[in-house]
């Protein structure tokens, strides 16, 4: 018969390197997810809506769920947060002997249960019909057990992890590098503001480069010419895995400073290729980086990166090619999340 994994999840890269992860684990992998994924289609997969908002789908999304695990037989589900997704998913499956494990994203744990009784109630109801969760942060971890007050499920740390490439010998430049998405969640108008007083010092030697798009692409593009910023901050766009990995290498710092935020795969990017990151003070961030030993937290601006000398660059970059190649590749991850499968009985 062999192994056979049912992965769930809405339309994701993060969904689609997971799947890439632990397929080799198993003998076939089905997907249930929204919509396709055009740059890396992946199959067999099964498409359903999973929005709360067309009630219909408390219907035809279940049905179709428990339709494609009568056909295909799986011997664990894994669903990916702790949302609508977890909700259709528990709802069709959860009668079913079956393992159900449950991966949490971050938002879905940290912000959504704060928003409304009925998302809190939504989230421990998964939770507590799962049997095992996963958090990608020791931090998100406890956020998990606090919606979990009978501790029926299992929680395990694990994270995607990073995986590893050949070394890029390129010699680094002064640039800041920044690459999360432009939605206001991920600060990249602060980003900015924050480059400009970086210029105004009149020392500045550095340029800020901005990958990604996003929602408010265009509104970032018009503050940087407000600013007068134009010949010191670059947009290139969306990028391939490859360009993005050549930016890493290039940059002397990278800036991630989110409201919120589990363990995320750029931060671990950015430290295997040697960037100083700047990082908001968040518990997952903390997990990875200490103030001013392995990076910085950032507070009001960068300008401390002014007095940063190359020998001091150098010492971090070690530091933190360690701590990745320690706890943050994706053959770590592999292990972990197959061990968990093992632990099932899969």
């Amino acid at each position: 018969m062999g192994k056979k994994l049912l992965l769930i999840g809405n339309h994701s890269i993060h969904v689609n390197n997971y799947y890439h992860l632990v397929k080799p684990y198993f003998d076939e992998v089905l997907l249930i997810t929204n919509k396709s994924n055009e740059k890396s289609p992946i199959e067999p997969v099964e498409f359903v809506d999973f929005s709360y908002k067309k009630l219909g789908n408390f219907y035809q999304t279940i049905k179709k769920i428990r339709s494609v695990f009568h056909e295909f037989k799986p011997d664990v589900v894994h669903v990916h947060q702790v949302n609508s997704v977890a909700l259709f998913s528990i709802l069709a499956l959860k009668s079913f002997k079956v393992p159900i494990v449950l991966t949490a994203w971050g938002s879905d744990i940290l912000l959504c249960p704060k928003k409304s009784f009925i998302l809190r109630q939504i989230v421990k109801y998964c939770l507590k019909n799962a049997d095992v969760v996963t958090a990608d942060a020791e931090y998100l971890g406890q956020e998990v057990l606090k919606y979990m007050p009978s501790k029926k499920s299992k929680v395990v740390i694990a994270n995607f992890g990073m995986e590893l490439h050949d070394e890029l010998f390129v010699e680094k430049e002064n640039i800041i590098y920044s690459n999360r998405l432009h939605k206001p969640l991920y600060n990249i108008d602060e980003i900015i503001r924050a480059f400009k007083k970086l210029e105004d010092t009149g020392r500045n030697t550095y340029r800020l480069v901005i990958a990604a798009t996003g929602e408010e692409t265009e509104n970032l593009k018009k503050l940087v010419t407000d600013l007068k910023l134009d010949d010191k901050v670059t947009f290139v766009g969306w990028l391939s895995l490859a360009e993005n990995l050549k930016w890493y290498a290039k940059s002397k710092f990278y800036v991630s400073i989110p409201d919120s935020d589990a363990t995320s795969i750029s931060l671990l990017e950015a430290m295997y290729y040697g960037c100083y990151p700047i990082v908001s003070s968040l518990p997952a961030k903390r997990e990875w980086i200490s103030d001013r030993v392995n990076g910085a937290y950032y507070k009001s601006d960068f300008n401390f990166i002014l007095d940063k000398d190359q020998k001091v660059l150098d010492r971090v970059a070690e530091i933190n090619k360690s701590v990745i190649l320690k706890k943050g590749t994706v053959e770590v991850a592999y292990n972990k999340f197959t061990n968990i499968y093992k632990e099932l009985g899969v």
